[in-house]
């Protein structure tokens, strides 16, 4: 949806909309599905910027990433935001971010692009890593069963060849004592 913010200096704008959002569009593997996002919110003139206030809530389907069982997670999510209609003042060279410039989005025109905002909240919700819960213990490497339904039966020491020349030096060392 766009906003005119020009017409928002009059009197604030609030919206609510209901959007299928693409999975793809997402570019996150690990989502499954993905139910309609319910978006709402309102854009007030703070003068001399725009003071953005939504809401959003949704459900998704993830895969756990030790697993690979699914992860149903209702989520809400608010955003707030301070949007002035110019551009940053250029500097030279290197700055330093603030707590207080996260907050701010800086538009070339007057008019606001809802749809950007609500993926990126969408994208910052999802978890790097989704557990099914907090102490998954897995899948077994060598046979791939579930380790939180008990131990599988498998010969749990694999060793890594890497640690090789480390372990053979360790036994020389316990030869000598």
């Amino acid at each position: 949806m766009k906003i005119r913010l020009d017409q928002v200096r009059f009197e604030p704008f609030r919206w609510q909309e209901t959007c299928e959002v693409a999975l793809e569009s997402l570019q996150r593997p690990e989502v499954l599905t993905l139910s309609p996002v319910t978006w709402r919110g309102q854009v007030t003139y703070a003068d001399p910027a725009f003071h953005f206030k939504a809401r959003l809530g949704y459900e998704q389907t993830l895969t756990c990433n030790r697993c690979l069982k699914l992860v149903e997670e209702k989520v809400a999510s608010d955003i707030e935001l301070m949007i002035f209609a110019s551009a940053p003042k250029p500097t030279s060279g290197e700055h330093e971010l603030h707590e207080n410039d996260l907050g701010v989005l800086y538009l070339p025109d007057e008019v606001l692009e809802t749809e950007p905002l609500m993926l990126e909240q969408l994208l910052l919700n999802l978890p790097m890593k989704p557990l099914c819960r907090e102490d998954c213990a897995g899948l077994c490497l060598t046979c791939g069963a579930d380790l939180n339904l008990g131990p599988c039966g498998c010969e749990q020491k694999v060793v890594d060849p890497r640690w090789g020349p480390l372990a053979a030096l360790r036994e020389r060392m316990n030869d000598r004592d």
